[in-house]
């Protein structure tokens, strides 16, 4: 028999299997024969009624269905073969269907996808199951698409035009008739909008609902990142001239609402080149030796009133999103960088959590409510941490961001120092109760004036970093355990994080175990306890980016809910966001949900704070898919001007068609391709992290250093090749 005529036989088996499952999980409760169901399916000739029949008798001795009278059959109780799941596109056109509770995916080759997009949610027929093989199957219908507004580039026909979008996951086209163009030109970039695919054509029908402009130039490439996530950059005009006719003074009859902080010592510390100041800090010592340390927040919930048009833009929002040149804000500008910037010698109103502290950093007393404050001073991170670590008030001009130097009054001295040395004893705590401790490097860039950039640098961590830091994590704790503690329960967002998955923590293991470390898996304390041993070692080392990344890969994500189940990385049993409300919806909808508890209001409707919960969730993971591809595309933008310098890197990645190399010097990522490795063919080891020279057996192994240079730059597809230079030639 020829290989076609063997197919063609299976293809025809697989669609009489597929057919009994239909007519018997369409009607579970009845029992039908062998003509019943080739009537039903259409069965005529005898070749066929002869597989059907052989096919009933396999199923049933493989107890797939059930022969409950002499030639009747009936599906299994709880047999199922068609699901719903979500689809994960690869880049060669196959997909796998992930299904809720199944624990290997399906997979569905490019010929059965029934039109289905990347992330689409699907129904999915599964075929029955051969021994050793994957599980496979076919995609039956579309349940709902994820999105269908793509990036694309117009290629222009005579009297209409095709967009190819830029996504590599999607695998065809966009028909465009002429009267849908919206003045597009041949070449530009473009939003279309996928409104129709017939079933008997090749490709969707779309129309062009925005031009981003030419690819390749700056602007065009950083709308096309937002454009891809359905993420604005601009206010719809409405928003705008509500946002700016609001009243936005202080008024004295507010500040008699409110707890009056102006004559207490206040100041923020925020990145030099912050414009938004949602954060000050307040000390006091207080007459039995304890300190008082106030938390502030811009109580951006008194301008951003519910049921407004700025109120839903803002939930739509759900989160500023911060690119590697610009930030697109939650608010508009006059709340964001005005009026609820908590800006040196301006009174704000703002929503505190205060706390009394002792000198080991123990609560002795806590108050959370409105209040007024006035900040004396506005420090940088690095001014601040120059006082930490001199204990002096003397700001040099070179880190100054008064462009001369200064000196800070001693107060503020005592006051920074002070802070610093209860934020170390409350890190020391959290750590004590198996805290994780994530300093992972973040990569930074220099831009000149057209936004080129000019050179990379890192940014790190330091004292008063993690002061910051610590005093916010102490009002999100303690704003959450105030509400969450409260019986009857009542209704409250908050930020949670999972157990990881035991099974990627033991892939992490396999991997960080050929550099010498280990996780002790006892138990969960000595999980949290060796990661953090993992994440200290590694630090300075080669492989530091590497093992922090997939370290953070193996941690579950982190989400808004109203169901608590505490928060794993932090050692948290309760956790919210409270402290950034200029930036991040759910922190407005703590406010609102603590005030209105504060004045003893019942608990809110759960279903509609879930339903913002995932909203917000869904919005933050946008955001942040756009921050990297920002970042990776300002990345290949540096390259471009390096094609001919050697770099040495690190293998951080390794698949079937490829290695991923991060350059040591500035953590750019790029591919070699296996096809473009000289002098063998390799092929890829999935247990070994690793390819392997099937002549030489020469190894290519996660985490092995090698030296690449630039092969290929592409901005429109964000793709950065590399050509692997042999050890023996440098």
């Amino acid at each position: 028999m020829s290989k076609r005529n063997k197919k063609a036989k299976n293809h025809r088996k697989n669609e009489i299997t597929k057919g009994i499952f239909t007519v018997l999980e369409k009607e579970p409760n009845k029992s039908f024969n062998y003509k019943q169901i080739a009537a039903k399916i259409n069965i005529t000739d005898a070749q066929d009624r002869n597989t059907l029949i052989k096919r009933l008798t396999q199923l049933k001795e493989k107890k797939r269905i059930q022969e409950v009278d002499r030639g009747q059959f009936k599906v299994l109780d709880n047999t199922k073969t068609y699901y719903e799941g979500t689809v994960d596109l690869t880049g060669k056109g196959h997909a796998y269907i992930v299904v809720d509770g199944m624990d290997d995916d399906v997979f569905i080759p490019s010929n059965k996808l029934n039109k289905a997009f990347h992330k689409d949610k699907v129904e999915v027929f599964i075929y029955p199951r051969k021994k050793s093989k994957k599980i496979e199957g076919e995609v039956v219908r579309v349940l709902e698409r994820y999105k269908t507004t793509f990036v694309g580039i117009v290629d222009m026909q005579k009297t209409f035009a095709f967009v190819r979008p830029t996504d590599f996951r999607m695998y065809t086209d966009i028909f465009v008739s002429k009267d849908k163009l919206a003045d597009a030109k041949d070449g530009e970039k473009v939003l279309v909008e996928i409104t129709d695919w017939p079933d008997d054509v090749d490709s969707p029908f779309g129309r062009i609902s925005q031009v981003l402009g030419v690819p390749g130039e700056h602007d065009t490439e950083i709308h096309s990142i937002l454009a891809e996530y359905g993420l604005p950059y601009s206010f719809p005009e409405d928003v705008q001239k509500f946002a700016d006719g609001l009243d936005t003074s202080i008024k004295e009859e507010e500040i008699r609402k409110r707890k009056d902080l102006r004559n207490v010592l206040t100041f923020t510390i925020d990145p030099k080149d912050a414009k938004d100041f949602d954060d000050a800090l307040s000390f006091q010592k207080l007459e039995n030796g304890n300190y008082e340390i106030g938390i502030h927040i811009a109580d951006v919930s008194h301008y951003l009133q519910k049921d407004t048009i700025l109120d839903d833009e803002a939930y739509e929002r759900a989160t500023s999103v911060y690119l590697v040149d610009r930030v697109v804000p939650m608010l508009p500008e006059v709340l964001s960088n005005n009026a609820c910037s908590l800006r040196p010698n301006e009174e704000k109103y703002t929503f505190s959590a205060i706390f009394e502290l002792d000198e080991n950093a123990t609560i002795r007393n806590q108050w959370f409510g409105r209040t007024v404050i006035d900040s004396n001073e506005r420090f940088a991170y690095e001014e601040a941490q120059h006082i930490i670590e001199t204990g002096s008030g003397e700001i040099p001009e070179e880190i100054s961001i008064r462009e001369t130097a200064y000196k800070v009054s001693d107060e503020v001295v005592e006051a920074t120092l002070k802070m610093d040395e209860l934020a170390k004893i409350l890190r020391d705590k959290r750590m004590d109760q198996g805290a994780l401790s994530f300093d992972k490097v973040e990569v930074r860039f220099n831009l000149d004036e057209n936004n080129e950039p000019v050179g990379v640098y890192f940014k790190e961590s330091k004292d008063a970093n993690k002061l910051i830091e610590e005093f916010m994590l102490l009002a999100n704790r303690k704003v959450a355990e105030f509400i969450g503690k409260q019986k009857p329960k009542k209704t409250f967002v908050y930020r949670i994080h999972d157990d990881p998955d035991p099974d990627k923590l033991m892939a992490l293991n396999g991997i960080v175990s050929r550099f010498g470390h280990k996780l002790d898996f006892k138990d969960k304390k000595t999980i949290s306890s060796s990661l953090n041993k993992l994440l200290e070692d590694v630090k300075g080392k080669r492989e530091q980016n590497m093992v922090d990344t997939l370290t953070i890969r193996s941690m579950s994500k982190a989400i808004y809910t109203i169901d608590n189940i505490g928060h794993y990385g932090l050692a948290f049993d309760y956790y919210t966001h409270f402290t950034s409300p200029i930036r991040r919806y759910p922190d407005v909808m703590v406010h609102r949900l603590l005030q209105h508890y504060l004045d003893g209001g019942k608990s809110a409707n759960a279903e509609e704070f879930e339903k913002k919960c995932k909203h917000s969730s869904d919005m933050e993971y946008l955001a942040s898919s756009a921050e990297r591809d920002s970042i990776k595309y300002m990345q290949i933008k540096f390259m471009q001007d390096h094609k001919d310098e050697e770099f040495r890197g690190v293998i951080s990645g390794v698949t079937e068609w490829g290695i991923y190399v991060e350059i040591i010097s500035n953590k750019c990522e790029g591919m070699i391709r296996i096809r473009d490795i000289k002098g063998d063919y390799f092929i890829f080891d999935e247990r070994e992290y690793a390819i392997i020279g099937e002549r030489t057996k020469k190894k290519y192994t996660l985490g092995d250093e090698v030296t690449v240079m630039v092969k290929n730059t592409d901005l429109i597809k964000r793709h950065l090749d590399f050509a692997l230079i042999p050890e023996d030639t440098k």
